[in-house]
């Protein structure tokens, strides 16, 4: 057998291997925020769907490595509020989210060898977001608030630039997973995402002086950053520097649902030798 022989049938013998320790899959589940517009976990009014595509591959028995993308729309309103005096703020925003990440799983079982097992994840995630509001001044208008520096940012005077709407987060969670057969695995699980923003709401620190905002950005920049006016509240805008969020605490989403994967190739993939779910010797490459 020549060399190239050898070169082909050691590049099958490697896609082999690889095919074995892959695993494609789909998530669908919930997703939520939590912020300056909603302290409630999975609340009712504004929890939506999330749905992604993933790639996954073994590094170890205990050790997957997981790309993902994933899209959902998240969203908070203070009219939702059990505090009268959030009602009265009468804040809201709505925006999608296009994540991708890469996580690092660790099985604490050997889902070669169980029916089960617990894990956990971490890693690193890159989301896309912009949040929008309804202006009923103008029959319920779709408008896009980062542009508008509803906190003064970006104008002569005030701290701090636009936010970006491209922003790092870190996600970590956990779940547990399932084998339904040797290839097939189902696991169910949630996971947060730790964020470098307090602007996933548009809300974060103080009122912008009402006449800087109106000559800097215009009159749909004064409605959507004060709309307590809307559901009788004071009709006159709020003093410059007066509170309209928390900075303190960054804002987070999460997601919970149903990670559905499918190992590409017909091997077990454990290393080493040893049994599988049903008690017979497991293939080894």
């Amino acid at each position: 057998m020549n060399k190239y022989k050898l070169i082909f049938v050691f590049l099958i013998f490697s896609a082999s291997l690889s095919a074995q320790r892959l695993h494609i899959g789909v998530f669908g589940g919930l997703a939520a925020y939590n912020g300056d517009l909603t302290e409630k976990i999975l609340p009712k009014k504004v929890t939506n769907g999330a749905l992604g595509i993933t790639g996954n591959y073994e590094l170890t028995d205990h050790i997957m490595l997981r790309g993902g993308l994933t899209y959902a729309v998240v969203g908070g309103a203070d009219r939702f509020s059990d505090d009268d005096e959030m009602k009265l703020r009468n804040l809201s925003f709505e925006t999608s989210l296009l994540e991708f990440s890469v996580l690092g799983e660790y099985y604490l079982l050997n889902m070669n060898e169980h029916k089960y097992s617990p894990y956990a994840f971490a890693g690193l995630a890159l989301f896309h977001f912009n949040p929008y509001a309804f202006n009923i001044n103008n029959n319920n208008q779709k408008v896009f608030l980062q542009p508008l520096s509803t906190e003064g940012q970006g104008i002569t005077g005030y701290p701090g630039k636009p936010y970006k709407l491209t922003q790092l987060a870190i996600p970590f969670g956990g779940g547990v997973k399932f084998a339904i057969t040797d290839n097939l695995r189902a696991g169910i699980e949630g996971g947060l995402r730790k964020l470098f923003t307090d602007y996933l709401d548009d809300v974060s620190t103080n009122y912008a002086d009402q006449a800087d905002l109106l000559a800097a950005k215009g009159q749909f920049a004064v409605d959507m950053s004060y709309r307590g006016d809307e559901v009788g509240g004071s009709p006159v805008y709020p003093v410059k520097g007066a509170q309209r969020g928390g900075a303190k605490n960054k804002d987070y989403y999460y997601f919970g649902g149903i990670h559905l994967t499918y190992r590409v190739g017909s091997g077990y993939g454990a290393r080493g030798g040893g049994k599988n779910r049903t008690g017979c010797p497991v293939n080894v490459y």
